[in-house]
């Protein structure tokens, strides 16, 4: 296969400045609160006040001690956050200013530089149809230039798809309840995937993020005959996409419903998002949406 002539570089010198602008943002807050508080534990004992939540008061142990007294709890454990990120051909597409990887690279950058930042720990596993990269999650800022490092190295990208096989190794690769996020367009999806994550959800917390470009969704109006190519095989086609664009359309709507519902019944969360369009915003509503859910 031909090296590809791809340059990530300009596009990851920037991405401290997007991370560190975010967590000057309520983007961060939105995710501590989505994702902190799961497991706590019991500290210590300390007097009431008209603060604090009644449902707080340990009775037993105000009865000890005649003065009313509260229990409080500290978090049982950071959260470990490890993204499985896509780095296959199909990921190389983009008819906007972005490539799919690129956008990717950017986003995952950006959620990884906030979890470092709340004193959490990240790490990644970049994936084609085999393990490319990885790296178990840990804490410190200096893992986000590891990140960096490794996302500029254009060698990475290419080849296959095989998101059952990447499930499968991150299962004996991180900790059970690692918060796994998944960055791919989901496109070239082999069979035995629906029950991969469906083995992972029993074991990990699951979020999908659906990256796809505006001619993943829809064919091009009034260009003629075009040629495209398959990304995993190179077989080319001619065709019209005035005369296929309609079915088209429907067959890409029901493909993402299909995995959208897979998600969801495995319980794990899905985003879709879309290269032409910012990624800040439905990561700010989809925090917010979780922390509600876990009131």
């Amino acid at each position: 296969m031909a090296k590809l002539n791809i340059n990530l570089t300009p596009t990851i010198k920037s991405l401290e400045v997007i991370s560190r602008g975010l967590v000057n943002t309520k983007i961060v807050g939105s995710y501590k609160s989505s994702f902190k508080g799961k497991g706590l534990e019991f500290s210590n004992y300390r007097g009431y006040s008209d603060k604090d939540d009644a449902n707080l008061i340990d009775w037993k142990a105000t009865l000890r001690s005649n003065e009313i007294l509260v229990k409080e709890f500290v978090e049982e454990r950071n959260v470990e956050v490890l993204f499985l990120l896509d780095a296959s051909s199909s990921m190389l597409f983009g008819s906007e200013y972005l490539l799919k990887i690129e956008y990717a690279a950017q986003l995952m950058a950006s959620l990884y530089y906030i979890v470092l930042n709340s004193g959490d720990s990240a790490g990644f596993v970049l994936f084609s149809d085999k393990i490319i990269k990885k790296m178990k999650p840990a804490q410190g800022k200096g893992k986000f230039y590891v990140l960096q490092k490794t996302l500029t190295d254009f060698k990475l990208y290419g080849g296959d798809y095989d998101l059952a096989y990447a499930l499968k190794f991150v299962r004996h690769f991180v900790k059970p309840h690692t918060l796994i996020i998944i960055i791919s367009d989901f496109i070239g999806l082999t069979k035995d995937w629906e029950h991969a994550l469906k083995i992972a959800s029993k074991e990990f917390d699951i979020i999908g993020i659906m990256v796809r470009d505006k001619h993943d969704r829809t064919l091009p109006d009034d260009t003629g005959q075009v040629v495209i190519e398959n990304p995993y095989s190179s077989q080319q086609l001619i065709i019209d996409p005035g005369l296929i664009k309609h079915e088209y359309e429907i067959n890409v709507r029901a493909d993402e419903a299909h995995i959208q519902s897979i998600f969801a019944k495995f319980r794990a969360d899905f985003i879709p998002l879309q290269t032409d369009e910012s990624f800040i915003r439905p990561i700010m509503n989809f925090f917010n949406k979780r922390k509600l859910k876990m009131r």
